[in-house]
């Protein structure tokens, strides 16, 4: 699960089993987590966040969706 970034002590990564979906990003902190899609931005499913958690997940992956996607893409190329 490879770390992609961290801001605000919130941890974006990708998981190696999720090939096959569309893209996405999950994030964790403490006992928290999140995954959201990324075209178009929306959240999948959320454990442990609060409303305004989430709010500001959203607007973290808004200014870091171009780098999301790129990372993803690379990641997940059949090298």
């Amino acid at each position: 699960m490879p770390t992609i970034v961290i801001i605000n002590g919130f941890r974006f990564f990708f998981v190696a089993l999720d090939r096959g979906e569309p893209v996405h990003i999950h994030i964790e902190k403490n006992e928290a987590y999140a995954k959201f899609w990324l075209k178009p931005i929306r959240l999948a499913r959320s454990k442990g966040f609060r409303p305004h958690e989430l709010s500001k997940l959203r607007v973290i992956i808004e200014k870091q969706e171009q780098i999301f996607v790129s990372k993803w893409h690379e990641f997940f190329t059949i090298k």
